[in-house]
């Protein structure tokens, strides 16, 4: 055994016994050697500090388009609705990866591990299971829209905006199967999900001291706080579409199952890549059915009247 205080990298790592009880190996994978303190994260102040840096990307990078783009001004001031649907999705692709790229350099330096790493992206696990997660994303967004044709929606809805042009819906088909699953899934399933779990089960800990032991001694979430987290996280899901579906409370619920399973998804495969295929798949589906519809977005008309 290494003399006390020393933590080199080449050094043996002693036997679990020999330390205090409260000093487990930190999890792997991890780039500090040694032993310390299981980390549960990313925790609630992780996904604050997440969306904190979202929202301010999407601000900035609205305000560069809205000064940059005289047609803005002629129509609603400096409003972010003064943009087309165009540059508000490009507006939402740049800010996207602006919280992305900040992420990568931010996290690592709470969590002393990758960013990937720290959210459980398994992008391993996505690989092992690619045939069963595809069609499972597939099998769910034609599931949904079935069941969609039955519910009653509103005439007009802020997303018929950007199904226009077929340049717009292009546009947003690239965006919604292949930058905004990516981004939603890690707001959802890889900060807020973990983040109000471990919320849960702080607050519900029994206060002695055998219980606290206990608390730092492991990183496992229980099942009453993931069942609450996944409820949770999956209300805000749907909540953030409701301004795009005019708050249709009945397409809101169907996309609160839809956010159950994609966290199901997670917690079963412990990856956040995994959830991230189905979503993806589920929104191409979607996409699939408004192309076949429209005949290669060349009529729109039909779905927008």
């Amino acid at each position: 055994m290494s003399e006390a205080g020393t933590n080199q990298p080449d050094s043996p790592i002693p036997p679990i016994a020999d330390l205090p009880a409260i000093l487990l190996e930190a999890p792997p994978p991890a780039f500090v050697p040694g032993t310390g303190i299981p980390a549960r994260i990313p925790h609630l102040g992780h996904a604050l500090l997440f969306f904190s840096i979202a929202g301010l990307s999407l601000f900035l990078i609205q305000a560069i388009m809205l000064a940059l783009l005289p047609q803005a001004h002629s129509t609603a001031g400096l409003s972010p609705l003064a943009l087309q649907p165009r540059w508000l999705v490009l507006a939402e692709i740049a800010s996207y990866l602006l919280t992305l790229a900040l992420s990568w350099f931010i996290f690592p330096l709470f969590w002393h591990r990758p960013l990937p790493d720290g959210l459980s992206w398994n992008i391993a696990a996505a690989k092992r299971n690619l045939f069963k997660l595809i069609p499972l994303g597939i099998a769910l967004g034609l599931t949904v829209q079935a069941i969609s044709s039955l519910v009653p929606m509103p005439k007009d809805i802020p997303m018929d905006e950007f199904f226009r042009t077929p340049a717009d819906v292009w546009l947003i088909t690239a965006f919604g199967t292949l930058l905004a699953p990516l981004f939603e899934e890690i707001c959802f399933r890889g900060f807020l999900l973990p983040a109000f779990a471990i919320a849960y089960d702080w607050l519900s800990l029994p206060r002695t001291p055998l219980a606290r032991e206990h608390w730092h001694r492991t990183t496992k979430l229980t099942t009453a706080g993931m069942l609450f987290s996944a409820t949770l996280t999956s209300i805000l899901f749907a909540l953030l579409h409701a301004q795009q579906l005019a708050h249709a409370w009945a397409a809101l619920f169907i996309l609160f199952c839809v956010s159950l399973v994609l966290c199901l998804v997670r917690i079963r495969t412990a990856s956040v890549a995994c959830s991230a295929l189905v979503h993806a798949s589920y929104n191409l589906s979607v996409f699939t059915t408004v192309f076949l519809a429209t005949g290669g977005y060349r009529h729109l008309e039909r779905i927008t009247h």
